[in-house]
């Protein structure tokens, strides 16, 4: 249930993105719905589906993959996560 509420959220927000973002808040919107997909996947398995936990499952995430970034984009995709999970608590 949880996850289908975070997925709905999710795609308000890449919507949104897509309707009045700048091209680097688009680049970093793109780049984070394929994280986000991997995790909500991963956290579908697990008992604790709280926000808190895909915060946390997220940034490990965003750390694993920090070298595909240059540092300005890791800081560009680490604003878009904050404020997408700002969403979601809304």
């Amino acid at each position: 249930m949880m996850i289908e509420k975070y997925e709905s959220k999710i795609q308000h927000w890449l919507e949104s993105q897509v309707e009045s973002a700048s091209d680097d808040q688009l680049f970093a919107a793109g780049y984070l719905q394929g994280h986000v997909a991997v995790v909500l996947s991963e956290l579908e398995s697990q008992t604790d589906q709280s926000l808190t936990q895909l915060d946390s499952l997220m940034n490990q995430a965003l750390r694993n993959a920090a070298q595909e970034l240059q540092q300005h984009d890791q800081t560009l995709v680490n604003r878009a996560w904050q404020s997408l999970l700002q969403t979601l608590h809304d």
